[in-house]
């Protein structure tokens, strides 16, 4: 295993999906549990090739002050965009349809199965992680992090 400093591997990301290829990172951090689950899940990505069509839901891999976030979108205002992770209940950022750098398809659990971010079931869940208030999500987060499900 090659252990790469983030810059680095992020360039080479960025650079593969100029090329038009699709990228499988494993997630790092826990800002988007308990739908993505870090070191356990992968994502693959895609190259944004039409900005246009980025909708609140979507989970794309963004620039912010020299750093790359995976967050989904919550709002769009234009060319603006206001992203969050899933386990992330008071913070957001904010970023430019240009800041984007790839957009999340599809997860890679643990067990090798793969989960389409298009399918119904996916975007059920989504949903109704969602839709729960802000303090609630936040101690279900306290629970599923003290049972162990990181």
């Amino acid at each position: 295993m090659i252990l790469l400093p983030n810059q680095l591997f992020f360039e080479q990301v960025e650079a593969m999906l100029a090329e038009g290829r699709e990228v499988q990172i494993r997630m790092k951090g826990h800002s988007m549990r308990p739908l993505l689950r870090s070191e356990r899940d992968q994502v693959v990505l895609s190259p944004c090739t039409d900005p246009a069509r980025l909708q609140p839901g979507d989970i794309v891999l963004f620039r912010t002050y020299g750093r790359h976030i995976l967050h989904r979108i919550v709002r769009r205002d234009g060319d603006r965009l206001t992203l969050a992770g899933d386990g992330n209940y008071r913070i957001t950022e904010q970023c430019t349809t240009r800041d984007v750098v790839g957009v999340a398809t599809r997860a890679i659990r643990a067990s090798g199965r793969t989960v389409s971010f298009d399918s119904p079931g996916w975007r059920l869940r989504s949903r109704l992680w969602l839709s729960i208030p802000p303090w609630l999500r936040r101690q279900l987060l306290r629970v599923l992090w003290h049972t162990g499900f990181k």
